[in-house]
């Protein structure tokens, strides 16, 4: 295919983000989009200027269209499921934005259907493009912090953005925060790491964020700060710790990784990246700040989207598996919905009773 066609379902604030990144990405061209608000309709035309583009109100539409040749999914978290059993059904590669459903059982569905196409089928978890967390997993792969025993990562930042109807207000919707927000690094603990999440501890609160705030009478009960511990098979330990009402904050992420023989930390968003040897401590840190020249468009992620892009049209092109596949999807989804577990009932929840229940 000298220019491949997407397809983008649902078109809010991260359908846009894909669209702009696709705009960007040579080979690539959207040529239709699917979402039911018209609001979004029209921020999609704005997005494709003066190039054609076909709107539709519902996902079926645009999959039987025959304007596409690959489609992203990004809807509203609780809408993956229902959503994902048209488009898994039909012939096309598929990018699903994290996360990959809200739910275990939702999950496997989705695992289930997609084990049965031979289109790709790939998960948008892109915090592993990020140029220095995609450095930083570069340099503990080649063993700069020796065998890992630890892995901590940080975010303080800004609450929730509004989204489409404040969708995103509700546990019910998201699938909670440490599903929604966090599957992200929890994905990046899984791959680090390299073995199976055993444990999890959590602890956190839903204490300033929102508490003004009324749906139908309902106040929004989504989680804006936890600590959450991952154990891991083989005795390696992880760490989350969230805050969404720290926007003072000089970097939004920290990432460290901790092993026997040193330690790689990344930094966002001044991009730097430290690797420190405990055998040449005395010498200092070496730092530096990492970029990737191949980004065409920043974005909301430092560039990881677009990289994610080009990684899913070289998929799409020859057929190569998706480099973040559906099992990572689920892992990641299941050590939040443990998390989330931990937190209402005040104990340590396995990663076993979380999968096993919903599929003895």
């Amino acid at each position: 295919m000298e220019q491949v066609r997407y397809g983008i379902i649902g078109a809010g604030m991260m359908g846009l983000e894909h669209f702009r990144n696709l705009q960007a990405l040579d080979g690539a061209v959207v040529t239709a989009v699917a979402d039911p608000h018209p609001p979004s309709l029209e921020w999609a035309q704005l997005t494709a200027g003066s190039d054609p583009l076909e709107c539709f109100a519902d996902a079926g539409a645009l999959l039987g269209s025959g304007l596409v040749d690959a489609v992203v999914v990004s809807t509203p978290n609780m809408t993956h499921a229902a959503v994902l059993r048209d488009v898994l059904a039909s012939p096309f590669p598929v990018l699903i934005e994290k996360p990959m459903c809200t739910t275990i059982a939702d999950c496997r569905e989705v695992i289930a259907a997609a084990s049965e196409r031979d289109a790709i089928v790939w998960v948008g978890l892109e915090y592993r493009y990020m140029p220095p967390v995609a450095r930083l997993i570069q340099e503990v792969e080649g063993g700069a912090a020796g065998t890992v025993r630890m892995v901590a990562i940080r975010e303080h930042r800004f609450p929730f953005l509004a989204k489409v109807n404040d969708w995103n207000r509700f546990n019910r919707n998201t699938g909670g925060t440490l599903v929604e927000k966090c599957c992200h690094f929890f994905d990046l603990m899984n791959h680090i790491v390299g073995s199976s999440p055993r444990s999890v501890f959590a602890s956190g609160g839903a204490d300033v964020n929102h508490r003004d705030e009324r749906y139908d009478g309902e106040t929004p009960d989504i989680l804006d700060n936890a600590f959450v511990i991952v154990e891991y098979e083989g005795g390696v330990r992880a760490s989350l710790d969230l805050c969404m009402f720290a926007e003072g904050s000089e970097h939004q992420e920290e990432i460290s990784v901790v092993g026997d023989a040193g330690k790689v930390e990344a930094f966002l968003p001044s991009a730097e990246l430290r690797v420190g040897r405990r055998r040449d401590w005395r010498a200092g840190v070496h730092s530096e700040i990492v970029h990737d020249d191949r980004v065409a468009h920043e974005g909301f992620h430092h560039g990881s989207s677009y990289l994610e892009h080009v990684d899913f049209l070289a998929g799409v092109r020859h057929g190569t598996k998706p480099a973040v596949d559906v099992s990572a999807g689920l892992a990641s989804v299941a050590v939040g919905v443990a998390a989330h577990r931990s937190i209402d009932e005040h104990r340590v929840v396995t990663l076993a009773e979380v999968l096993e229940e919903e599929h003895p």
